[in-house]
């Protein structure tokens, strides 16, 4: 193992303590596409400890150079390639732990925490060591299982709080399957070590659903089915699957969006105002809010569809009935939204890319100017930077009193000074942190796996074809109100 350049210049929003991250998977899509840039995104902002490093995995064994020449070529295509020589100042590479075989990770995290312990004249024993398991799900209960094994699951003192383990999306493919993965993770970890990551709830825009309700009275005073008569939930996708086609087939937009990120998101403009902003409150109020969630009814809620020409790409069966859209009608029961559809969204191959809230707004036809007033629309785009879009009736220019309606923008970029953060390197500080305000939970998620549970049985609708660009099966009207979707068809 090299010797790590272990110490750099920090913020005064870095953790107070080294920190050892073991990115498992070191190899994979998912580092190369999120994590490496992340990290470089922080350690620029100043916002990694003066001593940490980076500990890479893998089946299959390579050299530190090699290592340091994957890091620099996902920087290169995703994030900034000045980030890459600073980088790999701390980066090496080890063997995978296996369930008989320790390979060299023990070895290698106790070397890097009294490195880091001896460059920050702090006790290897305080040193807090992150396992991310950027692997497929299938490998998380195995890998779970080995880290607690040989002995990687607390400190060299015992400590449990010293340890993290980072779980990406889907924590489970069915309600049993969640069940098992959380028998397994709980029998190796306390609940406080252990963060699941839904990068929608990472995005500056989504945080700002927190700001624009409970900080703007405007906003606030409407936030209820008094004044809200839909909200719709909206994330199609121009992209294609062919990539990963195989992945994608033993998945499908319902499983691989609604019940993590759009249930999320759904439950971020649900909740009831929290006691306060601390996580502990912020995420019980979240998780409230889902207990609320009805579970959906295949028949009349859900419109599942494929588009036209899935079936050719390689890695998918002839026959194949994976849903590449989903259109469903979620129903809110407590008093707050009793009554009110939240409409959720999301395919593959459709006409435009979008990630948008949409709160729209009941209208009274039965004053002064009847039915000449379109409802008025509170949207926010979770796209990028993000941006807030007020629609309202205004009055026409010109000598007559006609109606027609304005939209008024915001983009949150502009609003004031400051550098937004991609979701990913925003998780990645809190997980450094240890603060848990932005991640899932069992409590949450077993709600969460009870509403959709109905769409994994026989109940399922068969999934309808749509031609390629354009907003999905046409049977997906019938869920929206009388004014449609907002976002084409």
């Amino acid at each position: 193992m090299r010797t790590l350049a272990t110490t750099e210049p920090t913020g005064e929003h870095a953790p107070p303590h080294p920190v050892v991250l073991v990115l498992h998977g070191a190899r994979g899509d998912l580092a190369r596409r999120s994590v490496y840039p992340a990290l470089g995104r922080l350690q620029h902002e100043r916002l990694l400890p003066a001593a940490w490093a980076l500990i890479g995995t893998g089946r299959e064994d390579i050299s530190d150079d090699e290592f340091d020449t994957l890091v620099r070529e996902s920087l290169d295509e995703f994030g900034d390639p000045e980030h890459a020589e600073t980088l790999t100042r701390h980066t090496t590479f080890t063997s995978e732990v296996g369930e008989d075989d320790a390979g060299g990770l023990p070895e290698a995290v106790a070397e890097v925490r009294q490195v880091l312990a001896d460059a920050s004249d702090q006790r290897p024993e305080d040193v807090v060591v992150v396992h991310y398991l950027s692997v497929p799900p299938s490998a998380f209960e195995p890998l779970t299982r080995n880290l607690h094994r040989h002995g990687l699951t607390r400190g060299p003192d015992g400590r449990a709080e010293t340890v993290r383990v980072v779980y990406e999306k889907p924590y489970g493919t069915d309600p049993d399957s969640f069940r098992s993965l959380d028998a397994a993770v709980h029998s190796a970890l306390e609940e406080e070590q252990v963060f699941r990551i839904d990068h929608f709830l990472g995005k500056e825009a989504t945080q700002n659903l927190h700001v624009l309700r409970f900080a703007n009275e405007l906003f606030a005073s409407v936030w209820s089915r008094e004044h809200v008569e839909e909200v719709q939930i909206d994330v199609p996708e121009t992209l294609d699957v062919a990539q990963r086609a195989e992945f994608y087939d033993a998945t499908g937009a319902a499983l691989d969006m609604v019940v993590s990120h759009l249930f999320q998101v759904a439950a971020e403009v649900a909740m009831e105002p929290p006691r306060g902003m601390r996580a502990s409150e912020i995420v019980a109020a979240r998780e409230a809010a889902i207990a609320c969630f009805r579970e959906l009814d295949p028949a009349d809620d859900v419109v599942l569809g494929q588009f036209r020409g899935y079936r050719e790409l390689e890695g998918v069966a002839d026959d194949s009935t994976t849903d590449t859209f989903v259109a469903a009608r979620l129903w809110v029961d407590d008093d707050r939204w009793r009554g009110v559809p939240f409409l959720l969204r999301t395919g593959k191959r459709m006409a435009e890319s979008h990630q948008r809230v949409t709160l729209v707004l009941r209208r009274d036809p039965a004053r002064l100017f009847g039915d000449e007033v379109e409802p008025g629309l509170i949207s926010l785009s979770l796209k990028g930077d993000g941006a807030i879009e007020i629609t309202t009736t205004v009055k026409e220019p010109g000598p007559a009193l006609r109606l027609t309606s304005g939209t008024a923008r915001l983009d949150l970029a502009d609003a004031a000074e400051g550098d937004p953060f991609p979701p990913y390197a925003s998780l990645l500080h809190d997980v450094l942190l240890g603060d848990r305000t932005l991640f899932t939970t069992p409590v949450g998620l077993e709600h969460a796996w009870r509403a959709f549970a109905p769409l994994l049985g026989d109940r399922r609708p068969e999934p309808l074809p749509y031609e390629p660009g354009s907003w999905g099966p046409a049977e997906a009207a019938r869920l929206a109100g009388p004014h449609g979707w907002c976002l084409g068809g």
